[in-house]
């Protein structure tokens, strides 16, 4: 398996659906790398991912606004299209198999939040799609 993983913003409120009976949230993250070209100029090149989380869990949803920061992973994949000025373009997607919010928009810890548990305040939240849908925290690594 080829695994993406992705640390970045939401570029708008996530969207949820229900296809064929199960709950998809769609979501967009931008990240943003910053670096110096050959002559020393300061450069910018922004990535797009277009996300798709299928859970049952749908209440993650409600954290998932623009500008939220969030670390996913997952299986990508990758579709080449023609443009509006006829150009090759490419689109970079990923059905997310992990999902962790890192910090609250607004400074409040996203464990005061209902439905999704944290070890401390502080500490944050990861949401792991495996088959039993369990919400788990990354600090409860053993290593």
């Amino acid at each position: 398996m080829i695994k993406l993983q992705i640390v970045g913003n939401l570029g708008k409120d996530c969207i949820v659906k229900e296809v064929n009976g199960k709950n998809v949230i769609n979501f967009s993250v931008a990240h943003t790398e910053r670096f110096k070209d050959s002559t020393g100029n300061l450069k910018e090149r922004t990535t797009w991912v277009e996300c798709a989380y299928w859970t049952d869990r749908t209440a993650v949803a409600q954290y998932l606004k623009k500008g939220k920061t969030v670390y996913a992973e997952g299986a990508p994949e990758a579709d080449a299209y023609m443009n509006k000025e006829n150009q090759a373009a490419a689109t970079l997607r990923m059905r997310v198999q992990n999902l962790q919010l890192l910090g609250g928009n607004d400074g409040t810890p996203v464990s005061n939040s209902p439905g999704i548990t944290s070890a401390s305040a502080s500490s944050n939240t990861a949401i792991s799609s495996s088959p039993a849908n369990e919400v788990s925290v990354a600090d409860d690594l053993p290593f």
